[in-house]
């Protein structure tokens, strides 16, 4: 059975889902993240992928006191990615309740860097963050796209042990749009022993059980989620 990742992504500490990553796209869910953490645990999740949006568009970790509480307040395994870019940031993560922790950017601006930390925390502990653009590698909250192609990128470090992939297709995402399931087919159909996370387009239950169907390990929604699309019960 895939595994189902609820997401919360903050700004100025709220619950909000942005359309492609476009922050003048924003729409506000929850104010309080915390009881919207506590709620995903009641429903049954194991897992919750938390964004620190403020984080990525400032190039550093900016609500990691929201990450704490989520942590301190629920038993959720929580990945967390945004403004990480450098030891501190990541330090900063773990200690304030992160399991893991998604790196992008740093992983395609400073590949020493990324690879210290892998080396460090161990892959259990890293998620690879791909987000992905007409095939390339976006960074830095998305504004910016790089001259790294998703599958050569995918393989410098897929050969160094990373484990945990979080493929994100920017034009599918917040869109409810359908999930961009060729291309997480591809990258399965190359490394078959990824934990891949797909993220992106969710609108249903169908798109759900069709990343199932072709063997995608994981998947991250949220707005499908918020905006009652998906059915939670059919899917726990």
């Amino acid at each position: 059975m895939i595994e189902l990742i609820p997401a919360i992504d903050l700004i100025d500490g709220k619950c909000v889902r942005l359309t492609k990553g476009d922050y003048d796209q924003k729409t506000i869910y929850n104010e309080d993240p915390v009881s919207q953490a506590m709620e995903f645990q009641s429903l049954g999740f194991r897992r919750l992928h938390i964004v620190d949006l403020d984080g990525a568009k400032s190039k550093h970790i900016v609500n990691d006191a929201v990450l704490k509480a989520i942590t301190q307040a629920t038993d959720l395994i929580v990945d967390f990615g945004g403004g990480i870019k450098s030891t501190e940031d990541i330090e900063k993560a773990f200690l304030a309740g992160a399991h893991m922790v998604t790196i992008g950017s740093v992983a395609v601006t400073e590949p020493e860097l990324f690879m210290g930390w892998l080396r460090k925390y161990g892959a259990e502990k890293i998620i690879l963050g791909a987000d992905v653009r007409n095939g390339m590698v976006s960074i830095n909250g998305w504004k910016e796209d790089s001259s790294e192609a998703l599958l050569p990128f995918l393989e410098k470090y897929v050969s160094a042990g990373v484990r945990n992939v979080l493929c994100t297709e920017i034009s599918k995402d917040g869109t409810l749009a359908g999930p961009a399931t060729e291309l997480y087919r591809k990258v399965m159909a190359q490394y078959p022993h990824l934990h891949l996370i797909a993220s992106g387009g969710v609108s249903c239950n169908a798109d759900i059980q069709k990343l199932d169907e072709n063997g995608i390990p994981a998947v991250v929604f949220g707005k499908a989620y918020y905006e009652g699309k998906i059915d939670i019960k059919e899917l726990c």
